[in-house]
């Protein structure tokens, strides 16, 4: 997609696509947690990025480490997808699923919103790509899984959504729904390429979720979620720990143009309700003390 609409707004420019399989690609079946790291999607991608073998590197924006490695920045956001969550089953909607029905994800956010919502429910471990979690259900391993819309339609499988999740239920995780294009800082041509990609009004929602998520100190296996919203130079954002005592949220707004500060001023006020100073090592939070990569 992001090739297509490159070569469609450059004249005369050939994209060539080069793949890569990356440590959660190659492990499937390792659960996801904090001592993996917040690079276990992207790292191999970034390292070519830095040694010049791509010059653009294309992500699930959620998937990017709140900090990126230096020499590397954020491009461009393209016009964002739906980012909510979507409940895939075979038995109903969440509140019609049968008491101690088996719902598969690896998501600690998933799992703690599921619990506040559904504490009857029995949370199963399901890593894989998005059509293997789907088959989970067919084959009857699971009665449900909770997978991004996003990634659902951009596969042609929005057909398979029961329910997309009201937020009052479960509010997304950082910057989910978006794609990020990450480039070198020192290359000027490519930034000024992608450049024409980019939609101001998702860059800004993904720049104040990033900042609450990096102000926290949470990698993305931690249970915290953050969604802004842009209209117009108005921008709102809801974001919301979940921790050991149930549901901590904040409903913040500012100008667009102060997406960054919005997202600190929310994970502060965040972290204040909580009694804490960070995350970071906090046991229930799933954030080891100390990693730079989590920050």
């Amino acid at each position: 997609m992001v090739a297509g609409l490159l070569e469609t707004r450059h004249a005369g420019l050939s994209v060539e696509i080069v793949e890569f399989r990356t440590s959660g690609d190659r492990m499937p079946d390792v659960p996801l947690g904090p001592g993996l790291g917040d690079s276990f999607f992207t790292k191999e991608i970034e390292s070519a990025l830095l040694d010049g073998r791509v010059d653009l590197a294309v992500h699930s924006c959620k998937d990017l480490a709140a900090v990126l490695p230096q020499g590397l920045r954020l491009g461009a956001v393209p016009f964002r997808e739906d980012p909510r969550d979507a409940l895939v089953s075979l038995s109903g909607t969440l509140t019609e699923l049968p008491a101690a029905a088996r719902v598969g994800t690896s998501s600690m956010r998933r799992r703690r919103f599921l619990s506040a919502f559904r504490p009857d429910l029995s949370l199963v471990e399901l890593r894989g790509n998005v059509p293997a979690r789907v088959r989970a259900v067919d084959e009857g391993r699971c009665d449900a899984v909770v997978l991004a819309v996003a990634g659902l339609r951009r596969l042609g499988l929005e057909g398979r959504i029961t329910e997309v999740l009201d937020l009052a239920v479960m509010i997304p995780a950082a910057a989910q729904g978006a794609l990020a294009l990450e480039v070198r800082e020192d290359d000027e041509a490519t930034r000024a390429m992608v450049a024409v990609l980019d939609d101001a009004a998702s860059h800004a929602e993904v720049t104040a979720e990033r900042a609450c998520l990096r102000r926290l100190g949470a990698g993305c296996y931690a249970p915290v979620a953050a969604l802004g919203r842009a209209k117009d130079e108005n921008l709102e954002l809801r974001a919301a720990v979940v921790g050991s005592e149930g549901i901590v949220s904040v409903h913040r707004s500012s100008r667009v143009r102060r997406a960054d500060e919005l997202g600190v001023r929310a994970a502060e006020d965040l972290l204040s309700r909580l009694g804490l100073a960070t995350l970071r090592g906090v046991p229930w939070a799933g954030v080891a003390p100390g990693r730079t990569e989590d920050v």
